[in-house]
């Protein structure tokens, strides 16, 4: 899924996001990823066994394991391992499996689609927020979303 209506439509629609390998090292992509979703209003909820709280927020060893419902599942996992993700993924309740930059799987994206998940692969969720809600263009970055006008609906 690759438009930028999609993609504004998850992003907009998918507030709690179980990010699946995130790391409670600051240096780490995971880390500033769902800091900076956190920070614009996101639930985090991490998901990862060897640490019991990351950003604030209780940490889970697997996707079963999380008390409520997500919206999203971000995968910061090496791609053979998203086939693996697939039915924890919809048994969260999640309407959308995000694979992180150099993610791709397209059997488990198949697989994640014919259960009903919008999937994203090979992109990152604070990139793509940034480029289509206004943060990256700021900085001198083309976005490649031509608009003289911030969409209706904006999230800051």
């Amino acid at each position: 899924m690759d438009d930028i209506h999609s993609l504004r439509d998850i992003l907009q629609r998918c507030r709690r996001i179980a990010v699946v390998g995130l790391s409670a090292n600051w240096y780490r992509p995971s880390y500033f990823a769902a800091k900076y979703m956190q920070d614009h209003g996101y639930r985090i909820i991490p998901v990862n066994p060897g640490y019991d709280e990351v950003l604030g927020e209780p940490c889970y060893p697997d996707l079963a394991s999380i008390p409520e419902p997500v919206d999203m599942v971000d995968v910061f996992r090496r791609s053979e391992e998203v086939s693996a993700l697939v039915d924890a993924a919809v048994a969260s309740g999640a309407s959308v499996l995000w694979m992180q930059l150099g993610v791709c799987n397209r059997a488990a994206a198949e697989r994640a689609t014919s259960a009903g998940l919008q999937v994203v692969m090979d992109r990152c969720v604070k990139i793509e927020h940034g480029r289509l809600f206004g943060g990256l263009n700021w900085m001198g970055v083309n976005t490649g979303v031509i608009s003289a006008r911030r969409p209706l609906g904006t999230v800051s």
